[in-house]
């Protein structure tokens, strides 16, 4: 009977795509790839609770912005810990120029861009919690560190998929910046 009820579930998820930002695969090991992003733009909050910084993002993105306009659910969401504060981000359509983004209503949500650069990444399925995240976050530094990647900032949460996606079916990712110069 579980089996029955899953299966909707299963298919309704994969139905539910959302667009992410274009990068080309630079290099790949067996652990994690370096991808070149061209520059993003993102709409962001700082916070001190999870929860309280996606539900500003998410008012923003349902119309709580100074044209009234709903904006399309975008992937991933970003959180990087900087100077003890977190910054969450969504990713803006690419169908956004600059000149063209609704303005903010809430001051605390900021329009931004993220520069074009080279960026490590590992993937990993199961729930986004701290834990997952710093496991992973931890093999990607000393993969980077064996095989002498500068990292540049600070490490990035990626999540894709929502709460109600099972963990292993979620698709995660630890990011850090770096320096790329060409194949090792």
């Amino acid at each position: 009977m579980i089996r029955y009820l899953l299966f909707p579930l299963l298919v309704v998820q994969n139905l539910m795509a959302y667009s992410e930002p274009p990068y080309k695969v630079v290099y790949q090991t067996d652990t994690y790839e370096i991808r070149f992003y061209e520059e993003r733009m993102i709409i962001q909050t700082q916070y001190n609770n999870q929860n309280n910084g996606f539900q500003k993002l998410f008012n923003y993105i349902s119309g709580n912005n100074k044209k009234n306009e709903k904006i399309e659910m975008t992937t991933p969401v970003n959180v990087t810990l900087i100077e003890n504060q977190y910054v969450m981000q969504f990713y803006l359509p690419n169908r956004y120029k600059p000149n063209e983004i609704p303005l903010p209503s809430d001051n605390s949500v900021k329009i931004s861009s993220i520069e074009p650069g080279y960026f490590a990444v590992i993937r990993y399925s199961g729930f986004a919690s701290d834990k997952n995240f710093y496991k992973h976050q931890e093999i990607l530094k000393s993969e980077l560190n064996t095989n002498n990647i500068k990292i540049i900032g600070s490490a990035i949460k990626a999540t894709y998929d929502g709460p109600f996606t099972l963990p292993n079916f979620r698709r995660n990712e630890a990011i850090f910046q770096v320096e790329w110069n060409s194949p090792l």
